[in-house]
Protein backbone atom coordinates (compact mmCIF):
# COMPACT_ATOMS: atom_id res chain seq x y z
CA UNK A 1 0.00 0.00 0.00
CA UNK A 2 1.34 3.25 -0.64
CA UNK A 3 2.17 5.94 2.22
CA UNK A 4 0.83 9.04 2.12
CA UNK A 5 2.14 11.72 4.05
CA UNK A 6 -0.07 14.02 6.07
CA UNK A 7 0.01 17.01 3.74
CA UNK A 8 -0.97 14.84 0.81
CA UNK A 9 -3.55 13.67 3.14
CA UNK A 10 -4.97 17.03 3.69
CA UNK A 11 -4.54 18.16 -0.15
CA UNK A 12 -7.04 15.27 -1.20
CA UNK A 13 -9.58 15.39 1.83
CA UNK A 14 -13.06 16.58 0.52
CA UNK A 15 -14.35 20.00 1.97
CA UNK A 16 -15.69 20.08 4.79
CA UNK A 17 -18.99 21.11 5.30
CA UNK A 18 -18.29 24.22 7.08
CA UNK A 19 -16.12 25.02 4.04
CA UNK A 20 -19.50 24.83 1.62
CA UNK A 21 -22.41 27.69 1.62
CA UNK A 22 -25.60 26.02 3.86
CA UNK A 23 -28.23 25.37 2.43
CA UNK A 24 -29.91 28.30 4.74
CA UNK A 25 -27.18 30.76 3.36
CA UNK A 26 -28.18 29.90 -0.23
CA UNK A 27 -32.24 30.07 0.78
CA UNK A 28 -31.72 33.80 2.46
CA UNK A 29 -28.88 34.61 0.52
CA UNK A 30 -31.01 34.65 -2.79
CA UNK A 31 -33.67 36.29 -1.37
CA UNK A 32 -31.89 39.16 -0.45
CA UNK A 33 -30.14 39.54 -3.80
CA UNK A 34 -33.33 39.69 -5.33
CA UNK A 35 -34.21 42.44 -3.09
CA UNK A 36 -31.04 44.28 -3.82
CA UNK A 37 -31.55 44.24 -7.45
CA UNK A 38 -35.34 45.41 -6.70
CA UNK A 39 -33.65 48.04 -4.98
CA UNK A 40 -31.26 49.38 -7.87
CA UNK A 41 -34.34 48.96 -9.86
CA UNK A 42 -36.18 51.62 -7.35
CA UNK A 43 -33.69 53.53 -8.07
CA UNK A 44 -33.32 53.31 -11.32
CA UNK A 45 -37.03 53.97 -11.31
CA UNK A 46 -36.38 57.76 -9.49
CA UNK A 47 -34.12 58.50 -12.27
CA UNK A 48 -35.12 60.78 -15.79
CA UNK A 49 -37.00 58.64 -18.09
CA UNK A 50 -37.07 55.44 -16.37
CA UNK A 51 -39.43 57.83 -13.65
CA UNK A 52 -42.17 57.09 -15.62
CA UNK A 53 -41.54 53.14 -16.65
CA UNK A 54 -41.16 52.08 -12.56
CA UNK A 55 -39.76 50.10 -10.13
CA UNK A 56 -40.83 46.84 -11.86
CA UNK A 57 -39.88 47.54 -15.17
CA UNK A 58 -36.45 48.77 -14.00
CA UNK A 59 -36.14 45.51 -11.82
CA UNK A 60 -36.41 43.20 -14.11
CA UNK A 61 -33.96 45.31 -16.61
CA UNK A 62 -31.09 44.94 -14.25
CA UNK A 63 -31.74 41.48 -13.71
CA UNK A 64 -31.73 40.86 -17.20
CA UNK A 65 -28.49 42.59 -17.87
CA UNK A 66 -26.40 40.71 -14.33
CA UNK A 67 -28.09 37.52 -15.98
CA UNK A 68 -26.00 38.47 -19.58
CA UNK A 69 -22.73 39.77 -17.74
CA UNK A 70 -22.35 37.74 -14.76
CA UNK A 71 -24.35 34.75 -15.56
CA UNK A 72 -27.09 33.36 -12.98
CA UNK A 73 -25.84 32.90 -9.57
CA UNK A 74 -26.48 29.11 -9.26
CA UNK A 75 -24.98 29.13 -5.41
CA UNK A 76 -28.81 31.36 -4.72
CA UNK A 77 -30.69 29.43 -7.10
CA UNK A 78 -33.10 28.18 -3.91
CA UNK A 79 -33.64 31.79 -2.39
CA UNK A 80 -34.28 32.93 -5.91
CA UNK A 81 -36.89 30.23 -6.44
CA UNK A 82 -38.24 31.24 -3.57
CA UNK A 83 -38.90 34.95 -4.23
CA UNK A 84 -39.99 34.00 -8.41
CA UNK A 85 -42.71 31.81 -6.85
CA UNK A 86 -43.80 31.88 -3.38
CA UNK A 87 -43.28 35.84 -3.10
CA UNK A 88 -45.27 35.94 -6.26
CA UNK A 89 -48.17 34.62 -5.15
CA UNK A 90 -48.14 36.16 -1.44
CA UNK A 91 -47.95 39.81 -4.00
CA UNK A 92 -51.24 38.64 -5.41
CA UNK A 93 -52.75 38.03 -2.54
CA UNK A 94 -52.44 41.28 -0.97
CA UNK A 95 -52.70 43.11 -4.57
CA UNK A 96 -56.32 41.93 -3.33
CA UNK A 97 -56.67 44.76 -0.81
CA UNK A 98 -56.30 46.70 -4.03
CA UNK A 99 -59.85 45.63 -4.89
CA UNK A 100 -63.20 47.20 -3.08
CA UNK A 101 -65.79 44.61 -4.40
CA UNK A 102 -68.42 46.42 -2.82
CA UNK A 103 -67.43 50.01 -4.61
CA UNK A 104 -67.51 47.36 -8.24
CA UNK A 105 -70.70 46.08 -7.57
CA UNK A 106 -72.80 49.08 -6.40
CA UNK A 107 -71.14 51.43 -8.67
CA UNK A 108 -69.14 49.77 -11.59
CA UNK A 109 -71.48 47.75 -12.77
CA UNK A 110 -72.35 49.05 -16.11
CA UNK A 111 -68.41 49.52 -16.55
CA UNK A 112 -67.81 45.67 -15.81
CA UNK A 113 -69.85 44.47 -18.73
CA UNK A 114 -67.30 46.53 -20.97
CA UNK A 115 -64.29 45.21 -19.02
CA UNK A 116 -65.62 42.02 -19.86
CA UNK A 117 -65.46 42.97 -23.47
CA UNK A 118 -62.17 44.24 -23.01
CA UNK A 119 -60.85 41.05 -21.75
CA UNK A 120 -62.43 38.79 -24.35
CA UNK A 121 -61.22 41.41 -27.52
CA UNK A 122 -57.52 41.57 -26.02
CA UNK A 123 -57.16 38.21 -25.23
CA UNK A 124 -58.71 36.89 -28.31
CA UNK A 125 -57.77 39.45 -31.24
CA UNK A 126 -53.77 38.58 -29.63
CA UNK A 127 -53.50 35.17 -30.22
CA UNK A 128 -55.17 35.72 -33.33
CA UNK A 129 -52.83 37.70 -34.20
CA UNK A 130 -50.19 35.56 -32.68
CA UNK A 131 -50.84 32.91 -34.95
CA UNK A 132 -50.67 35.25 -38.02
CA UNK A 133 -47.80 36.35 -37.09
CA UNK A 134 -46.10 32.72 -35.92
CA UNK A 135 -45.24 34.30 -32.67
CA UNK A 136 -44.62 32.65 -29.38
CA UNK A 137 -48.12 30.79 -28.48
CA UNK A 138 -47.59 31.02 -24.55
CA UNK A 139 -45.83 34.93 -24.38
CA UNK A 140 -48.96 36.06 -26.72
CA UNK A 141 -51.30 34.83 -24.36
CA UNK A 142 -49.73 35.96 -21.47
CA UNK A 143 -49.80 39.84 -23.12
CA UNK A 144 -52.98 39.24 -24.20
CA UNK A 145 -54.12 38.77 -20.55
CA UNK A 146 -52.26 41.19 -19.30
CA UNK A 147 -53.69 43.89 -21.68
CA UNK A 148 -57.01 42.89 -21.23
CA UNK A 149 -56.96 42.85 -17.18
CA UNK A 150 -54.02 43.88 -14.94
CA UNK A 151 -50.73 43.81 -16.67
CA UNK A 152 -48.02 42.23 -14.42
CA UNK A 153 -50.25 40.78 -11.73
CA UNK A 154 -52.48 39.24 -14.00
CA UNK A 155 -49.62 37.87 -16.10
CA UNK A 156 -48.35 36.72 -12.72
CA UNK A 157 -51.56 35.22 -12.03
CA UNK A 158 -52.33 33.29 -15.17
CA UNK A 159 -48.66 32.04 -15.66
CA UNK A 160 -48.53 29.12 -13.00
CA UNK A 161 -51.88 27.83 -14.31
CA UNK A 162 -50.96 27.53 -18.00
CA UNK A 163 -47.60 26.16 -16.70
CA UNK A 164 -45.62 29.28 -18.43
CA UNK A 165 -41.65 29.24 -18.19
CA UNK A 166 -39.98 31.43 -15.57
CA UNK A 167 -38.13 33.61 -18.72
CA UNK A 168 -41.62 33.87 -20.65
CA UNK A 169 -43.50 35.17 -17.86
CA UNK A 170 -40.44 37.99 -17.34
CA UNK A 171 -40.42 38.48 -20.71
CA UNK A 172 -44.27 39.25 -20.81
CA UNK A 173 -43.89 41.36 -17.68
CA UNK A 174 -41.21 43.61 -18.84
CA UNK A 175 -42.98 43.97 -22.12
CA UNK A 176 -46.47 44.96 -20.50
CA UNK A 177 -44.85 47.13 -18.52
CA UNK A 178 -42.63 49.26 -21.00
CA UNK A 179 -45.45 48.85 -23.82
CA UNK A 180 -48.52 50.20 -20.62
CA UNK A 181 -46.34 53.20 -19.95
CA UNK A 182 -46.25 54.68 -23.42
CA UNK A 183 -49.93 54.33 -24.00
CA UNK A 184 -50.45 56.08 -20.66
CA UNK A 185 -47.94 59.20 -21.61
CA UNK A 186 -49.95 59.19 -24.85
CA UNK A 187 -53.16 59.40 -23.11
CA UNK A 188 -51.94 62.41 -21.36
CA UNK A 189 -50.68 64.12 -24.23
CA UNK A 190 -54.16 63.17 -26.04
CA UNK A 191 -56.15 64.12 -23.37
CA UNK A 192 -56.52 68.50 -23.64
CA UNK A 193 -57.16 67.65 -27.57
CA UNK A 194 -59.94 65.04 -27.15
CA UNK A 195 -63.79 66.10 -26.92
CA UNK A 196 -64.03 63.99 -23.71
CA UNK A 197 -65.47 65.59 -20.04
CA UNK A 198 -63.08 63.92 -17.22
CA UNK A 199 -65.61 61.30 -16.42
CA UNK A 200 -65.19 60.34 -20.31
CA UNK A 201 -61.77 60.20 -20.60
CA UNK A 202 -61.35 58.37 -17.19
CA UNK A 203 -63.70 55.50 -18.36
CA UNK A 204 -61.75 55.02 -21.48
CA UNK A 205 -58.41 55.19 -19.41
CA UNK A 206 -59.81 52.32 -17.30
CA UNK A 207 -60.95 50.26 -19.34
CA UNK A 208 -58.34 50.15 -21.81
CA UNK A 209 -54.74 50.60 -20.31
CA UNK A 210 -52.47 48.28 -19.21
CA UNK A 211 -52.36 48.20 -15.63
CA UNK A 212 -53.72 50.48 -12.61
CA UNK A 213 -50.71 52.63 -12.52
CA UNK A 214 -51.29 53.23 -15.77
CA UNK A 215 -54.40 54.23 -15.39
CA UNK A 216 -53.18 56.24 -12.39
CA UNK A 217 -51.02 58.12 -14.49
CA UNK A 218 -53.42 58.92 -17.41
CA UNK A 219 -56.58 60.24 -15.48
CA UNK A 220 -54.73 62.48 -12.79
CA UNK A 221 -54.16 65.44 -15.53
CA UNK A 222 -58.03 65.20 -15.65
CA UNK A 223 -58.98 65.90 -12.28
CA UNK A 224 -60.13 63.56 -9.18
CA UNK A 225 -63.46 62.86 -11.19
CA UNK A 226 -61.77 61.47 -13.97
CA UNK A 227 -59.11 59.57 -11.43
CA UNK A 228 -61.96 58.05 -9.62
CA UNK A 229 -64.32 56.82 -12.36
CA UNK A 230 -61.13 55.29 -14.16
CA UNK A 231 -59.85 53.71 -11.15
CA UNK A 232 -63.24 52.17 -10.96
CA UNK A 233 -63.40 50.67 -14.32
CA UNK A 234 -60.15 49.53 -14.00
CA UNK A 235 -61.09 47.38 -10.63
CA UNK A 236 -63.64 45.77 -12.49
CA UNK A 237 -61.06 44.24 -14.55
CA UNK A 238 -59.41 43.33 -11.81
CA UNK A 239 -62.26 41.96 -10.12
CA UNK A 240 -62.63 39.26 -13.31
CA UNK A 241 -59.33 38.11 -12.71
CA UNK A 242 -60.22 35.38 -10.51
CA UNK A 243 -62.91 33.63 -12.83
CA UNK A 244 -60.76 34.16 -15.93
CA UNK A 245 -58.03 32.11 -13.78
CA UNK A 246 -60.69 29.51 -13.02
CA UNK A 247 -61.44 29.32 -16.98
CA UNK A 248 -57.90 29.08 -17.67
CA UNK A 249 -57.50 26.37 -15.19
CA UNK A 250 -60.80 24.24 -16.77
CA UNK A 251 -59.49 24.63 -20.24
CA UNK A 252 -55.42 23.06 -18.75
CA UNK A 253 -57.76 19.99 -17.22
CA UNK A 254 -59.29 19.77 -20.85
CA UNK A 255 -56.26 20.13 -22.52
CA UNK A 256 -54.46 17.51 -20.48
CA UNK A 257 -57.38 15.32 -20.79
CA UNK A 258 -57.08 15.45 -24.29
CA UNK A 259 -53.28 14.63 -24.69
CA UNK A 260 -51.06 12.85 -22.69
CA UNK A 261 -52.61 11.40 -19.41
CA UNK A 262 -49.11 11.64 -17.94
CA UNK A 263 -48.59 15.09 -17.64
CA UNK A 264 -48.00 17.33 -14.78
CA UNK A 265 -51.15 17.49 -11.94
CA UNK A 266 -52.36 20.94 -12.41
CA UNK A 267 -52.44 22.24 -8.84
CA UNK A 268 -54.96 24.52 -7.72
CA UNK A 269 -54.25 28.36 -7.49
CA UNK A 270 -54.83 28.26 -3.79
CA UNK A 271 -53.37 32.03 -4.11
CA UNK A 272 -56.64 33.49 -5.69
CA UNK A 273 -58.44 32.33 -2.93
CA UNK A 274 -56.36 34.30 -0.87
CA UNK A 275 -56.48 37.39 -3.32
CA UNK A 276 -60.69 36.81 -2.94
CA UNK A 277 -60.02 36.59 0.84
CA UNK A 278 -58.04 39.74 1.43
CA UNK A 279 -60.65 41.34 -0.72
CA UNK A 280 -63.23 41.24 0.70
CA UNK A 281 -61.44 41.72 4.07
CA UNK A 282 -60.70 44.92 2.64
CA UNK A 283 -64.18 45.72 1.33
CA UNK A 284 -65.98 45.01 4.13
CA UNK A 285 -63.81 45.07 6.94
CA UNK A 286 -61.14 47.58 6.82
CA UNK A 287 -63.32 50.71 7.82
CA UNK A 288 -65.79 49.03 8.73
CA UNK A 289 -64.60 47.06 11.39
CA UNK A 290 -61.39 47.65 12.13
CA UNK A 291 -59.93 50.66 11.45
CA UNK A 292 -56.20 51.46 10.32
CA UNK A 293 -54.30 54.17 9.39
CA UNK A 294 -53.25 55.33 5.53
CA UNK A 295 -50.02 54.97 6.53
CA UNK A 296 -50.47 51.18 6.95
CA UNK A 297 -52.52 51.11 4.09
CA UNK A 298 -49.45 52.52 2.00
CA UNK A 299 -47.24 50.30 3.99
CA UNK A 300 -49.30 47.08 2.80
CA UNK A 301 -49.10 48.45 -0.75
CA UNK A 302 -45.45 49.27 -0.87
CA UNK A 303 -44.47 45.54 0.33
CA UNK A 304 -46.58 44.11 -2.26
CA UNK A 305 -44.87 45.98 -4.63
CA UNK A 306 -41.64 45.08 -3.44
CA UNK A 307 -42.77 41.32 -3.50
CA UNK A 308 -43.88 41.69 -6.74
CA UNK A 309 -40.54 43.24 -7.64
CA UNK A 310 -38.38 40.57 -5.99
CA UNK A 311 -40.32 37.99 -7.53
CA UNK A 312 -40.36 39.33 -11.01
CA UNK A 313 -35.95 39.68 -10.65
CA UNK A 314 -35.78 36.00 -9.64
CA UNK A 315 -37.64 35.65 -13.20
CA UNK A 316 -35.79 37.93 -14.97
CA UNK A 317 -32.92 36.34 -14.09
CA UNK A 318 -34.05 33.53 -16.12
CA UNK A 319 -34.20 35.86 -19.45
CA UNK A 320 -31.57 35.15 -22.02
CA UNK A 321 -31.39 38.40 -24.39
CA UNK A 322 -30.71 35.75 -27.32
CA UNK A 323 -34.28 34.56 -26.81
CA UNK A 324 -35.40 38.21 -26.32
CA UNK A 325 -34.56 38.79 -30.01
CA UNK A 326 -35.68 35.35 -31.29
CA UNK A 327 -39.32 35.03 -28.89
CA UNK A 328 -40.16 38.38 -27.97
CA UNK A 329 -40.75 40.68 -31.10
CA UNK A 330 -43.66 39.19 -32.86
CA UNK A 331 -45.73 38.83 -29.35
CA UNK A 332 -44.69 42.73 -28.85
CA UNK A 333 -45.89 43.38 -32.51
CA UNK A 334 -49.12 41.30 -31.61
CA UNK A 335 -49.71 42.97 -28.38
CA UNK A 336 -48.92 46.61 -29.56
CA UNK A 337 -51.32 46.07 -32.79
CA UNK A 338 -54.40 44.64 -29.91
CA UNK A 339 -53.94 47.77 -28.02
CA UNK A 340 -54.09 50.20 -30.83
CA UNK A 341 -57.20 48.95 -31.78
CA UNK A 342 -58.41 48.30 -28.08
CA UNK A 343 -57.98 52.07 -27.49
CA UNK A 344 -59.73 53.29 -30.78
CA UNK A 345 -62.62 50.83 -29.79
CA UNK A 346 -63.61 51.91 -26.22
CA UNK A 347 -62.90 55.38 -27.27
CA UNK A 348 -65.60 55.25 -30.23
CA UNK A 349 -67.67 53.82 -27.55
CA UNK A 350 -67.37 55.79 -24.86
CA UNK A 351 -67.49 58.92 -27.19
CA UNK A 352 -71.12 57.47 -28.49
Amino acid sequence: MTNLNSEELILNEPPSPKSQPSSVFKWLGGILFTFAISFLGYLLSKTPGFDHVGQLASAIVIAILYRQIWGYPEVLRKGIAFSSKHLLRLAIILYGLKLNIDTVLHEGLGLLVKDAGVIIFAILVTIWLAKLLKADKNISLLLGVGTGVCGAAAIAAVAPIIKSKDEDTAIGVGIIALVGTVFALTYTLLRPILPLSSVDYGIWSGISLHEIAHVALATAPGGEEALAIGLLAKLGRVFLLVPLCFIFMYWMKAKKNNSDENQNKIEFPWFLIGFLIMSLFGSYVLGNTIHISENMIDGISSITTWCLTAAMVGLGLNVSLRDLRTKALKPLIAMGITSIVLSIITYIIVLV
